[in-house]
């Protein structure tokens, strides 16, 4: 095993007892590799990041820093983690990916990617060839991103490619060499040959051997972090401390930090817990572990909820969907979260705990007001249950300024069941047209008990301002919003009853 070299600050591990019934043990320092090296570091403060521990610390500057908000990729760098599938490489944003968040974990940066010869790796070699970077300042994120892609599809299609790089702001050379590019790979190499591949058992070894079922806290200039053990010992840590910032993926808190400069702490970090990253497929609902992303999450929704498919692919980029996860987008209590809506009109539910005290609320109660949620301090989002589907009539739109990665103006998720040619039933849920995601009541009211026609869908959507008030701000007006709502209940009608198809067989 490579040891490498250790950090300046590096110390050997502190364990002290404390009385606990879910953990034996605290660890006071992170441990990880980064490229070939091991780290260790225990000066860390909740709020410190990836990004600025690369840039500054490791002088590792190929890593750029453009958005700091994890929209543009510049920062993109692999995570691999081990999972019960095995190791598993993801892209992430550096510039909100918190360094505590890292234990166990092993971080490629862009400057590892051509192996210790130095080399160009095949991707490095496909974009010179193919004429894929201008300024270069995009190139390193979009390289990574597209070797992340290469390890998985040897041959990637177009669309392949075109969702890989959505995390992947490029202003000046253009995609088309850069799907040139991606497409070429192989012509310089292959997957099996690259050392991330020939590499990988005793990578698996190393970080096998980092495990040591430890809580870890670490702090720096009174800033704390903590990593619970397991989810028992998440419930005591957040007994202990009730006031505590829960950080799962950081895709929102990273903004926190980055762009309004907030201090964490102490902050508990969940995003390593197994134990809220399972999924469970039943008989009659699938229930998601809070700490599932929405890459973890993506083959379940496709199988069991194909009109969420497309919708899916549109929540934010590669990189976030890696990082991001489906409880966090719940308990930060959004109007504008992306979930919410779409798991409203499945009539989805979460389960809360506190403690060993855990109770199921309809996930549309969990949100009261602006900024307040159905949640008691000290409280945690630990799953979420969504109840298959079988018949009716389903669908899920994003509308937002730009088709990808952008945050929607207005999200919506419909379903609504026919009895013999009536509306028996119709949840109609809504993002970004109040104060939290919301239900069309009155909408609903109007439609249920009506005929299942053109005329029923545009009457109840004509009720929706009895049901909303949107607000304007930089991302719609209000007449905007309203406008668009309501025409989204003629597009459902047409895609469902399949007239849609018929205009488009017809030229229409």
């Amino acid at each position: 095993m490579i040891k490498g070299a250790m950090c300046a600050n590096a110390r050997q591990p502190i364990y002290r007892d404390k009385p606990m019934t879910q953990a034996a043990r605290i660890r006071n320092e992170i441990h990880f590799y980064l490229n070939n090296r091991e780290i260790r570091l225990s000066d860390v403060g909740a709020d410190d990041t990836l990004l600025d521990f690369l840039r500054l610390d490791q002088r590792l500057t190929g890593t750029k820093e453009g958005c700091a908000e994890g929209d543009c990729g510049a920062c993109t760098v692999l995570v691999g983690r081990l999972t019960p599938a095995g190791l598993r490489y993801e892209t992430v944003n550096a510039c909100i990916r918190f360094l505590a968040s890292l234990d166990g974990c092993h971080v490629v940066s862009i400057e590892y990617l051509g192996g210790p010869q130095g080399r160009l790796s095949p991707v490095q070699q496909a974009m010179v060839e193919h004429h894929g970077s201008q300024c270069g300042f995009c190139t390193p994120g979009i390289v990574m991103s597209l070797y992340a892609l290469w390890m998985e599809h040897e041959r990637p299609t177009t669309k392949q490619v075109e969702t890989a790089l959505q995390g992947n702001l490029c202003r000046c050379t253009g995609y088309a060499p850069i799907i040139r590019a991606a497409q070429a790979v192989t012509d310089y190499g292959t997957p099996s040959a690259e050392h991330l591949a020939t590499e990988r058992d005793a990578v698996v070894a190393r970080l096998n051997a980092l495990q040591d079922g430890a809580r870890v806290e670490v702090s720096k200039d009174n800033s704390r972090a903590i990593l619970p053990a397991d989810v028992d010992d998440l419930a005591a840590v957040l007994a202990a401390e009730p006031e505590a910032t829960i950080v799962a993926g950081s895709t929102d808190v990273g903004l926190w930090v980055t762009k309004f400069l907030k201090r964490l702490s102490p902050a508990v970090f969940v995003g390593h817990l197994q134990g809220l990253k399972q999924i469970e497929v039943g008989d009659t609902a699938i229930t998601l572990g809070a700490g599932v992303t929405y890459t973890e999450a993506q083959d379940v929704i496709a199988r069991y909820y194909p009109h969420l498919s497309a919708y899916w692919d549109r929540i934010a980029g590669w990189q976030v969907r890696n990082m991001g996860t489906i409880g966090g987008n719940i308990a930060n209590g959004s109007p504008i979260g992306d979930t919410p809506p779409v798991l409203i009109a499945l009539g989805a539910s979460i389960t809360l705990r506190k403690g060993d005290t855990r109770r199921v609320l309809p996930l549309e109660e969990f949100f009261i007001a602006y900024g307040k949620q159905d949640r008691e301090v000290g409280e945690f989002v630990e799953s979420i249950s969504v109840p298959r589907i079988s018949d009716g009539h389903h669908a899920a739109y994003k509308i937002s300024k730009r088709r990808e990665e952008d945050i929607s103006s207005v999200a919506v998720g419909m379903s609504v069941q026919v009895t013999d040619g009536i509306v028996s039933k119709a949840v109609l849920a809504f993002g970004g047209m109040a104060a939290t995601p919301k239900r069309a009541s009155s909408a609903e009211s109007a439609l249920v008990g009506q005929p299942w026609s053109e005329a029923a869908m545009l009457a109840a959507a004509e009720k929706l301002p009895e049901d909303f008030q949107p607000l304007s701000d930089m991302r719609a007006t209000s007449e905007y919003r309203m406008k668009v709502a309501q025409n989204l209940f003629r597009r459902f009608w047409l895609e469902q009853s399949g007239a849609e198809a018929r205009l488009s067989a017809e030229g229409v």
